[in-house]
């Protein structure tokens, strides 16, 4: 069994690291290669070298750096793209953009603590101040950007607090998130982990009231998982069915990871065990589900 009972006692890590700190090398983990299409693979080389060549005429400039940070960890180089965002935080140190960016891949790089103490000094130098649209890297279906720079900053914040066991500070990230929130895709997304978090915490009333908006004919663009997990709380989708996935895809293990984690607060710890060990023996390494599934076995001594 993976728990006793659906509050989980999570273990919580020690002290964070400052985000300006002098910073060890990004090597510990060794990830594999990302799984792609050789058609994309080209096009992510082809996209680096533009980005490189737009960096070498501009180093100093900000989203230059952004730009090749971001092309360089899409194929997987993330301790490169660590050092890419650390030279952008030393050069831009009031920019959010750089510790956000390098939050994420620190989160990549099973970093929580230091995910954390990036995201953190990142949603300081964000306060008070108006939001922005994030360009997205990898265009959706319809082009249409549907995340902020503080959504992605408390989404990230949020889940680098969850994934190191805290519980409290991942909901009130969230909390932050849903506030700056306000399409359908963010909404589905903030909404999925607060749901979650608050059935962890025992806190089903609240819970619910997360589940009230939601509903099966919300425009969601890009996450449509989350929208479809959700619904599978309201009792509109079977979690057996959704269970059947391909773990060589993103939203398959996203919506493995999802039914793992309804099995687990509704006290089927060994059913969502079976679920998270699938996931961890398919190709997708960087998925934050796989990286939150990874995560439930290590915590409760049942890693490989």
């Amino acid at each position: 069994m993976i728990l006793s009972r659906p509050v989980l006692a999570f273990l919580l890590f020690g002290m964070t690291a400052c985000a300006t700190a002098p910073l060890p090398p990004a090597a510990e983990v060794q990830p594999p290669p990302p799984v792609m299409s050789e058609a994309a693979r080209q096009l992510h080389e082809r996209n680096l070298a533009e980005a490189r060549s737009a960096y070498e005429k501009s180093p100093d400039d900000a989203d230059a750096i952004i730009w090749l940070g971001r092309r360089t960890a899409y194929l997987g180089r993330y301790a490169e793209t660590i050092a890419i965002f650390s030279e952008g935080a030393r050069k831009h140190p009031l920019d959010a953009r750089m510790l956000r960016h390098r939050g994420h891949r620190w989160i990549t790089l099973r970093q929580f603590d230091r995910a954390v103490a990036d995201l953190e000094h990142a949603a300081l130098l964000v306060r008070g101040k108006l939001d922005e649209i994030e360009p997205d890297g990898l265009p959706n279906a319809r082009n249409i950007p549907t995340s902020t720079l503080q959504s992605n900053i408390h989404y990230h914040l949020g889940l680098a607090h969850y994934l190191r066991g805290d519980l409290s500070r991942a909901l009130e990230a969230y909390r932050a998130c849903a506030s700056v929130s306000t399409n359908p895709d963010g909404v589905v997304s903030s909404s999925y982990w607060l749901y979650s978090i608050l059935r962890r915490l025992g806190r089903e009333d609240e819970a619910r009231e997360v589940l009230e908006p939601i509903r099966a004919e919300m425009d969601v663009i890009e996450n449509g998982t989350y929208h479809k997990l959700l619904l599978m709380a309201r009792g509109e989708h079977d979690p057996a069915a959704l269970a059947v996935q391909d773990v060589s895809t993103v939203d398959g293990v996203t919506l493995l990871y999802g039914v793992g984690n309804w099995y687990l607060y509704n006290g089927q710890s060994a059913r969502a065990e079976e679920l998270f060990r699938q996931i961890i023996a398919g190709p997708q390494w960087a998925a934050f589900s796989f990286i939150a599934a990874e995560a439930e076995l290590t915590r409760h001594g049942r890693g490989d």
